[in-house]
């Protein structure tokens, strides 16, 4: 497995850079070859896959093929006219909205679910609170060896791995975490899937891996507290120092009340100028069989309805 290096500038400026080519409305789309597919940020694999397998077995109108790509392609497929339907953690720009309705289409933004941005490391590392300060000087390329943070490490060099270069995950750390400004850091890099920063996280003592949350449930308990044993989730502080006492992991009550502090929401962009399949896929992830599905992978689902008890454990 390769990681591939790079650096991230202005990645916010450039994603409607495909607009450009051409004011000419386009009406000349194939409706039927796009109402076929819908487009995601494979960081969502887990959940759409199975929101797909239950919304197809109670329905019977027709069947979607998921295309796992990285946010950007999604949301460019969307704009092409290749599909009616993409998955992402952004909203459409403004552009973008313009330049739909210009066309005359009546795009949507429906938000379906709230998702922890997990920070992971090897399980050999002591270190296991962080800042959302410190990520950011990591991101930046201001820090880049452990002991920069946690003056006792030993650990070396900073190596940071995210799930690809031009994912939902990496465009809301830019637009959330630095406030647009450029990852830049020598230090970062990318490799394809979201399975393979858990992969090269559990293999490299000095690595930290930046992942969406609902890849790390372990699947076999089903209060989802316990996150994949084969890596350490780290605890995320608001304050300036992270203690245990301060600092949060991304479990679905700490996103509930807003304890962890990265988390980001989960849209589904909808442009179909029909109500065919795509949109009553779109759909069906807010009904409440489709909300189940995310509140069992551990996520938090946008129509939130849980209940909530105080336990005394002695």
């Amino acid at each position: 497995m390769n990681r591939t290096q790079f650096n991230i500038i202005g990645l916010s400026l450039i994603l409607g850079l495909f607009l450009a080519c051409g004011n000419k409305p386009k009406t000349d789309y194939n409706y039927e070859s796009a109402a076929m597919v819908f487009a995601a940020d494979e960081s969502f694999f887990p959940i759409l896959d199975e929101e797909l397998e239950i919304f197809e077995a109670l329905h019977s109108q027709g069947v979607l093929k998921p295309i796992y790509t990285n946010q950007e392609e999604a949301i460019t497929k969307l704009m092409k006219n290749e599909t009616w339907l993409a998955f992402t953690t952004r909203r459409l720009s403004d552009r973008e909205m313009e330049n739909l309705k210009a066309r005359k289409f009546v795009p949507r933004i429906i938000p379906i679910a709230y998702d922890g941005l997990a920070i992971i490391v090897n399980n050999s590392n002591p270190d296991t609170c962080i800042t959302v300060k410190d990520f950011a000087r990591i991101l930046t390329g201001e820090v880049s060896q452990w002991k920069d943070i946690y003056p006792t490490s030993k650990l070396g060099e900073i190596d940071v791995v995210f799930d690809h270069a031009k994912s939902s995950t990496v465009t809301w750390c830019v637009d959330s975490i630095l406030g647009g400004k450029p990852i830049n850091s020598k230090n970062i890099g990318a490799v394809k899937k979201s399975s393979e920063v858990i992969d090269w996280v559990e293999k490299h003592q000095n690595a930290i891996g930046i992942i969406g949350s609902n890849w790390l449930n372990d699947k076999r308990d089903t209060t989802n507290v316990t996150f994949n044993k084969n890596v350490t989730v780290m605890k995320v502080s608001r304050m300036d120092t992270a203690t245990p006492q301060n600092s949060w992991r991304p479990y679905q009550y700490y996103l509930y009340n807003g304890n962890y502090p990265l988390i980001r929401t989960i849209y589904a962009l909808l442009n179909e100028p029909r109500n065919g399949v795509p949109s009553g896929f779109a759909h069906f992830c807010r009904l409440p069989k489709g909300q189940l599905v995310i509140l069992k992978a551990g996520l938090l689902p946008i129509q939130a309805n849980m209940n909530v008890r105080e336990v005394s454990v002695k």
